[in-house]
């Protein structure tokens, strides 16, 4: 039996530290999906299709990891496509209280006893988040360190094109 787990999330950009959970947790499992999560009522910084290519551009020297998109509740995606296990990186004890809640209620909805298993984001990494990467960018700042090299060109293209706003994403075309 193949042993396969999920890793959800926007990635709206893709950070290192949501880098650094994908390799450690593809060492774990046979198969790591990085599901990106489709949320119609939230406008993102990149489209879908475009975080999907990113994450496909970033993720590209991790034989077992695919990349897909879902939208609706995370326990059906998961249900569907028979992973034994959810990946979940945690940043500080902050992160964990609502986690942790979510764990609970994930722990009701996964069927087949799948898990939700917490890896600790590297503490070089703990400081960043999709949110503070596009708030720095917007005001033009560097985040060369930050997100891997293609995130940072892909984040300096979005800067230069004309009627966008960086933060709010393409509101002003």
């Amino acid at each position: 039996m193949e042993r396969k787990a999920v890793y959800a999330g926007s990635f709206d950009p893709v950070t290192n530290g949501h880098l650094n959970i994908i390799e450690r947790a593809a060492k774990m499992y046979d198969e790591l999906t990085v599901a990106i999560v489709v949320n119609p009522n939230k406008p993102g910084f990149f489209t879908v299709d475009e975080r999907a290519e990113i994450m496909s551009q970033v993720t590209s020297h991790i034989s077992n990891v695919r990349v897909d998109t879902f939208s609706g509740l995370l326990a059906d995606y998961v249900n569907a496509n028979g992973f034994i296990a959810y990946v979940r990186g945690l940043r500080a004890t902050t992160d964990f209280e609502n986690e942790l809640q979510m764990a609970q209620m994930n722990a009701r909805l996964f069927k087949n006893n799948t898990e939700t298993v917490f890896l600790m984001t590297d503490p070089k990494y703990s400081f960043i988040s999709s949110s503070l990467i596009k708030e720095v960018a917007s005001l033009g700042g560097s985040v060369d360190g930050l997100v891997p090299d293609y995130v940072a060109f892909r984040i300096k293209e979005q800067a230069l094109m004309p009627g966008i706003d960086i933060l709010h994403r393409r509101t002003q075309i």
